[in-house]
Order: C-alpha cells, then structure tokens, then sequence
C-alpha cells in the first residue's frame, strides 16, 4: 500500500510543479480606477471610473502573466456633476474635449504582459496605456495581492490594489497646464474569479 500510495504522489509532483496557467475575469462592480490631481496648488482633487471590464491570465510557476483593462471613460465621476451658476459641472468639463473627450474616445485601456514577481506574488505589472488615441508606457506596482476563495459563492479569486502614476500632457491633454497639475497619480482596486 506504501508503495502504491509513494508512486502516485511521484506521478502528480510533476503535474503540480507545470501548473497550467489560470485565467481570471474582473468583476466589474469591485473593479475600478481613480486618480487625483494638483488643482491649483491647493488641494488633490479625485475621480475614479464606475465602468471597466477586463481579465488577466497567471502562470505562477512559470513567473509570468497578462492583464487587460477596459475603462469607461464616460463613467467619470468627481462628485460635481450640478453646474449651479456655471456652465457646465466639473464632470461635464472632463468629459468633454478638454479633458478626455468622451463622445470621441469613450474608452482607455491598459494591456500588459511584462509581470515582475517575488515568490509566487506579482509585485509589478508593465504595459501600455491608451488614452485619447495615444499609447504610452505605464508600470503599476501591486501593493496588496490576494487570492483565496470567494467566502460566499466558493470560487477562487484573486485582487488586490495597484497604483502608477503618468504626464496627461503625453497624452495630447493639455487643458489648464499648470493650474490643474499634468502628474496624474493613477489607482486600480481589482477582484477577478478564476475562469
């Protein structure tokens, strides 16, 4: 019986240490980017993104892995979206073709597949993002990584937070430079299950 018991567990060490690569989708209602920006010289103001989808593949024994993002840009929020006496709203303002120009490009995305590891935690993701019809290089470091089941539907997850930070004059938005701040900090809080 040892002998069987030995022989099968020497079979499955090598299925176990070429771990397929696992693919997950991003739950769109606990996914979302933000970001802040100097205003004025004043204050950090904040906006995020309601809308995104996306998915991203994990080969941990392998040390490699893929991520696409898709952000609506039309979901911007800043919490001003009552002109009052203005205008227009503060959201109104970004969305239009000063800022990201919605009705033109009414989306961004991040792709990556340049993955840094320690252990078996991905610690760094590098890819590209396009915004306003440019594609630049953009690093996200991951400042928190967990994966585990789901404590109510049982399925395997994994999330986490990761933060960057790019120039939006790079991208061809140049509105209000240097009143409104060209350093754009960037942050996604991500979850996706295990397809």
């Amino acid at each position: 019986m040892l002998r069987v018991t030995l022989g099968a567990l020497a079979l499955a060490l090598p299925l176990a240490a070429s771990a397929a690569p696992e693919n997950y989708t991003l739950d769109p209602y606990h996914t979302y980017a933000h970001f802040a920006v100097d205003h004025l010289g004043v204050s950090l103001m904040w906006g995020r993104f309601d809308k995104s989808s996306g998915k991203f593949m994990l080969d941990r024994a392998a040390k490699k892995g893929a991520l696409e993002i898709n952000i609506e840009t039309a979901s911007l929020t800043t919490g001003d979206i009552d002109k009052g006496s203005r205008p227009r709203s503060r959201d109104e303002h970004l969305k239009g073709a000063d800022f990201f120009n919605v009705a033109e490009f009414p989306r961004m995305s991040f792709k990556a597949s340049d993955v840094r590891f320690d252990g078996e935690k991905p610690i760094e993701v590098a890819g590209e993002l396009t915004l306003l019809g440019a594609t630049k290089p953009l690093a996200l470091k991951i400042e928190r990584w967990v994966c585990k089941d789901h404590p109510f539907s049982k399925k395997p997850m994994c999330g986490g937070n990761a933060s960057g930070a790019i120039k939006r004059s790079e991208f061809g938005m140049k509105y209000g430079l240097p009143a409104v701040g060209d350093d754009i900090r960037l942050y996604v809080e991500f979850e996706g299950y295990k397809e």
